[in-house]
C-alpha cells in the first residue's frame, strides 16, 4: 500500500559555518557570494537544497565541495533554524553545521550557484542574506563551548604545530588570555601531543619545538570515560 501525505511539506536545505584560523590570532569564517536570487550578489554561508536521495549529512558535505572546493573537513552538526519567513521565497527549514579548517592547508574555490568565495573575520562580517548573521552566532558560541571539553580546535592548527600556536587558538577562540603556564602544564598533562624532534624553521626568533595531535590517544582515553578540560 501506498501511503500519501495529506499536508504540503516544507523544502529541507543545509548550510555551513566553516571557521578557520588567521596568525596571529584572528578567527575568520568563510562566506560565498550569491549569483542568483534572491540576495543576489550578497554573502551568505554555503549551502542549499537537501536532494531527495541523500541525507542531510551527505548534503552538507556536498554543498560545501560544491561551492567552496572543500572536502575532507571535520564537519559537525550544529542547529535546525525554521523560522517562517527566514526564506523569502518559500517556507525553508535549513540544518546548520560547523567546520573546522586549516586556512594554509585548505585552499577555496568558488563554484556553482556562488560566484565567489572569501574568508572573513568574526568581527567584521559584511551584511549577509537570510539568517545568516543568526546562525554564525550560534556556531560560534558552540565552538567556543566545546573547545573547552573536547579538542576539536587542533582541526585549525597545521599538523606541527607549536606550544604558543595552540595557546594563541584557545585564546582567540575563547576571547580571553590565558595563563601560558597554567595552559602548557595543563594541556602537557592530558597526554594528547607527540613531541617532535623537530623545531621551526625560517622563524627569526629562537625557534619553539613541535608538537603533533595524538588523535588515536584521545579516542582511547574517550572510551574509557575521558573529559577534555581546559
Amino acid at each position: 500500500m501506498t501511503y500519501t501525505y495529506e499536508y504540503s511539506r516544507p523544502n529541507l536545505a543545509v548550510d555551513c559555518v566553516v571557521f578557520g584560523l588567521d596568525e596571529p590570532n584572528s578567527l575568520k569564517v568563510m562566506l560565498i557570494r550569491r549569483s542568483l536570487p534572491p540576495f543576489q550578489d550578497q554573502w551568505a554561508l554555503p549551502g542549499g537544497f537537501v536532494r531527495v536521495d541523500e541525507s542531510v549529512d551527505a548534503a552538507a558535505r556536498r554543498e560545501l565541495q560544491e561551492e567552496t572546493g572543500l572536502k575532507d573537513v571535520f564537519l559537525e552538526q550544529l542547529y535546525t533554524f525554521g523560522l517562517l519567513d527566514r526564506d523569502p521565497r518559500e517556507r525553508v527549514v535549513t540544518i546548520a553545521y560547523y567546520a573546522l579548517v586549516n586556512l594554509q592547508e585548505h585552499l577555496i574555490q568558488a563554484a556553482t550557484d556562488a560566484s565567489e568565495a572569501g574568508w572573513f573575520s568574526i568581527t567584521q562580517l559584511p551584511p549577509l542574506a537570510f539568517d545568516h548573521n543568526e546562525i554564525i552566532a550560534v556556531a560560534i558560541a558552540r565552538l567556543k563551548g566545546k573547545v573547552r571539553y573536547e579538542p576539536i580546535g587542533f582541526e585549525l592548527l597545521p599538523k606541527k604545530f607549536t606550544l604558543s600556536q595552540l595557546q594563541t587558538l584557545y585564546e582567540t577562540v575563547l576571547g580571553m588570555p590565558l595563563d601560558k603556564r597554567n595552559f602548557r602544564k595543563k594541556i602537557l598533562k592530558m597526554g594528547l601531543l607527540i613531541e617532535l624532534d623537530e623545531t621551526q624553521t625560517e622563524v627569526a626568533h629562537r625557534a619553539a619545538r613541535l608538537y603533533q595531535f595524538d588523535e588515536s590517544t584521545y579516542r582511547q582515553l574517550k572510551e574509557k570515560g575521558f573529559n577534555f578540560e581546559l
